[in-house]
């Protein structure tokens, strides 16, 4: 019998990368999406024909339990958030919603439809925020520094809470930052890999960035779906770190990203305070020792070969659209 996998999230990052591995494994893969007058499916453009997308809302249990007596997967991976840091201060209540009542609603739909379905709750780094140990590891205590970091924390506990109440199959991955040429532009490192590619390409001269001195644990999000995977498969249900276990700034993000074009990044770099966070998290790195032992599992791809990557990515996507016509010139 072929396992079946529900992926929320499926056209964002990690979804995308985590249905290519269960496509591989042999799975039938359905993607849960939101309604939306935008709906962006480049990601996933390549495997469109050999997935099922359906519709559905964290917002809304009852499309969460219809899907699920539909489709019937032994896997669920609950990646739908809303996932950006800086948009958690202006949406609050909305981030709440969806990125913490939204798991409730899904281990609720999963308790009442089949408690033996195995459930993935995507984590973060950001529950740790004003960390409290360095490195930080399981057992490490949480202090969020955002509304997202909250929320996060809350679909943590949750997850935890139902398992043990429960006894159902859940699981959260409390993965570390990690990045791909996939990654949306909103984010740091993608936000410097596009910057370089346009300023090399004459498009724009100077990239505004925040806090430089920011450091974060950045992995490659390809490694990460894997340890997912693995979550799954084990005995018992069980938290982990993913991490690489290494720091890096954001100011040696734009050193690696600038050099890659043979630029000298502070020629280009600008700082504005006001893209610094009302409450910054200064110090993310993460102790992924569980993970390697029980798991098995190991960061593949460095943090330069990472970075590099993104910018030879976005150097060809920037030619092809000027090779298009459709690149446009700011300042």
């Amino acid at each position: 019998m072929k396992k079946i996998a529900l992926i929320t999230g499926i056209t964002g990052q990690d979804g995308s990368y985590l249905a290519e591995l269960l496509l591989d494994k042999g799975y039938d893969v359905v993607g849960m999406m939101r309604r939306s007058s935008t709906l962006n499916f480049e990601r996933i453009a390549h495997i469109q024909g050999d997935i099922t997308l359906v519709s559905g809302d964290l917002l809304d249990e009852a499309s969460l339990m219809a899907i699920l007596r539909e489709y019937r997967p032994n896997e669920v991976y609950n990646l739908a958030a809303q996932s950006f840091v800086q948009t958690s201060w202006n949406q609050p209540v909305l981030t709440g919603e969806t990125t913490a009542m939204g798991v409730t609603r899904l281990l609720d739909a999963i308790r009442m439809v089949d408690p033996d379905i195995r459930f993935y709750q995507a984590s973060t780094s950001e529950m740790f925020g004003k960390a409290q140990e360095v490195p930080q590891r399981e057992s490490t205590p949480y202090y969020p520094r955002s509304p997202y970091g909250v929320a996060k924390l809350y679909g943590h506990w949750i997850t935890i809470n139902y398992r043990e109440s429960y006894k159902l199959f859940a699981t959260s991955g409390i993965l570390f930052n990690h990045e791909s040429p996939r990654r949306g532009l909103e984010f740091v490192t993608r936000k410097v890999s596009y910057g370089v590619a346009r300023i090399a390409n004459g498009l724009q001269e100077k990239l505004v960035l925040g806090n430089l001195e920011s450091k974060r644990d950045w992995g490659y999000a390809v490694d990460y779906v894997e340890a997912m995977w693995l979550m799954l498969q084990q005995d018992e249900p069980e938290d982990f770190v993913i991490s690489t276990g290494e720091t890096h700034s954001v100011g040696e993000l734009c050193e690696v990203a600038f050099s890659r074009a043979g630029l000298d990044w502070h020629d280009f770099v600008e700082v504005d305070e006001r893209l610094i966070r009302p409450a910054e998290v200064d110090l993310l790195v993460g102790d992924s020792s569980k993970a390697k032992s029980l798991l098995g599992w190991e960061p593949r791809l460095g943090f330069k070969e990472l970075i590099e990557m993104m910018v030879d990515a976005d150097m060809e996507a920037v030619k092809a659209s000027i090779d298009a016509g459709h690149a446009h010139t700011t300042t």
